[in-house]
């Protein structure tokens, strides 16, 4: 039996890049085929490719095991093939069901009203075809991202889809929305829908997909079982290992202390939270969503308001009223949402890069030291290995991973000793993991005393000198780094009573 589709010696190039070189990839019906690679591998271009958004320069694509030549996103869909974006395009003041069939709205009175009742009805039956408790009515300003994507998805599905193409789909969702993602993935699987699946997260490859094939720098490297050790699938998409890339360095507990965190209280997020960080050291922060991490690292920059408790700074107690405090402490924070708190997206690499720092570089209170802010910047990207094509380059059209450089060169700039990361490595590929984890291990060798908050436990276990575990706002167990395991670390983030290993 033909695949349900098939792509052979596909190849694709822009002016000075080339995109694809002799790809090939094939989706059975009723699969989930994972596509992965790092940001630059050519995912997007051969996705985009199958939607009918560009056109191949040469190569062949068969649908049914027959020659196709996809012109339009138009002629994709009536291919039956669907992509959802990891963008969502929906009309925020628009239905569930005005989204999905907009354009394609069924008429009465020949044509001249739309007819909503049908309108509803069309859309009810997408909806109990996934299983879905949603209403047709339901304004999409009123859904949560989850419940949008599910829109996104009946929406691709309302033309009949045989193939569906989901690009990053978990990025936005919570482990319970994931689940139920995943459930009408299996749904569509017994459908005998083709699911193309792109995703940097591993653990969720192996959970859903059957298969697995990995592209680097445009070029088809291998198809594999999704049972593959994850170690070796890393190795195809990058040449090396993330344990090659990210050593540990030397003990640290010699070393002085630079934050002490004493008897922190705020609501029932912070709950008489202390602990110690010490120069040169990774410390790591472990525990399920809602157990008050990102809440201790906020209130330890200044950003939320505490009930009660100190944070000392090379021994003196600093007054946290507001960031800037923190800042002038030595202290830089990294949110988890990079995009909304840490990056001016709309601005270029180097007012981003030397914005906290401007005083620095202002001449008779008033003028801008142009030449200073140029050559500090060059410096940060040169050092951190930042991939701009130049300063002047718009922050957001960088890939995650160099945003969060930018980030991070932020706070070098403003010479902060204590960074907290805030998960550092999401929504980045596993290539640009790889280089987060060199540039952490590489600024505690600097003597930087660095906080990782991460909600992937390998992560936390590669990096960290010590890992402090959070449940319900309380710090409940104290690891040593090389004695953490992710078991043992689960078991204290669902439970209340404080232990140290």
């Amino acid at each position: 039996m033909p695949s349900l589709i098939e792509v052979r010696q596909l190849c694709k190039s822009f002016p000075g890049v080339r995109a694809l070189h002799e790809a090939q990839f094939d989706l059975q019906a009723g699969e989930v085929h994972a596509l992965m690679g790092e940001n630059g591998a050519g995912k997007s271009t051969l996705m985009k490719i199958l939607a009918g958004v560009y056109r191949k320069d040469s190569g062949q694509i068969l649908l049914d095991g027959q020659p196709v030549d996809i012109e339009s996103p138009a002629h994709a869909q009536s291919l039956a093939i669907g992509i959802v974006h990891q963008e969502l395009h929906l009309m925020s003041h628009l239905t569930a069901a005005q989204n999905i069939f907009l354009g394609r709205e069924p008429r009465k009175l020949g044509g001249l009203l739309l007819d909503e009742a049908q309108l509803n009805a069309d859309t009810a039956v997408l909806f109990k075809r996934l299983k879905l408790a949603l209403y047709p009515t339901s304004r999409i300003s009123e859904l949560t991202v989850a419940r949008q994507q599910m829109v996104e998805i009946a929406k691709a599905l309302s033309h009949q889809s045989r193939v569906l193409i989901m690009d990053e789909p978990t990025a936005a969702l919570n482990n319970a929305e994931i689940e139920e993602l995943f459930r009408i993935i299996r749904e569509l699987k017994s459908q005998g829908v083709g699911v193309v699946y792109i995703s940097h997260k591993m653990d969720e490859i192996q959970r859903i997909a059957d298969r697995i094939t990995v592209l680097r720098d445009g070029c088809y490297i291998d198809t594999v079982p999704a049972s593959t050790p994850m170690p070796q699938v890393i190795a195809m998409m990058v040449g090396r290992t993330l344990e090659q890339s990210a050593k540990h360095i030397p003990d640290t507990s010699d070393q002085p202390v630079v934050l002490e965190v004493k008897g922190l209280r705020r609501g029932r997020v912070i709950r008489d939270v202390s602990f110690s960080l010490r120069r040169g050291e990774i410390l790591g922060f472990a525990g399920l969503m809602g157990a008050g991490r990102t809440e201790v690292a906020r209130a330890i920059f200044g950003a939320d308001p505490l009930e009660a408790g100190e944070v000392h700074v090379r021994g003196r107690r600093i007054r946290l009223n507001a960031p800037r405090d923190a800042v002038q402490a030595g202290i830089g924070y990294l949110s988890e949402d990079r995009k909304h708190f840490g990056l001016a997206t709309g601005m270029d690499v180097q007012a981003n890069i030397t914005l906290p720092s401007l005083s620095r570089f202002l001449r008779m209170h008033m003028f801008l030291e142009k030449a200073g802010i140029t050559r500090v910047s060059q410096k940060m990207v040169e050092t951190l290995r930042i991939k701009t094509p130049s300063l002047t380059q718009t922050a957001r059209l960088l890939s995650g991973g160099n945003q969060q450089k930018v980030v991070v060169a932020k706070w070098l700039v403003r010479d902060c000793d204590i960074l907290i990361f805030d998960e550092p490595t999401r929504g980045i590929d596993v290539g640009a993991k790889i280089e987060i984890y060199k540039l952490l291990n590489e600024l505690a060798a600097q003597g930087k005393a660095i906080i990782v908050i991460s909600s992937e436990l390998p992560e936390v276990l590669l990096l960290s000198h010590r890992v402090l575990v959070m449940c319900e706002g309380r710090i409940t167990g104290e690891v040593a780094g090389d004695r953490a395991t992710q078991e043992g670390l689960m078991q204290l983030a669902t439970q209340r009573d404080t232990v140290t290993a």
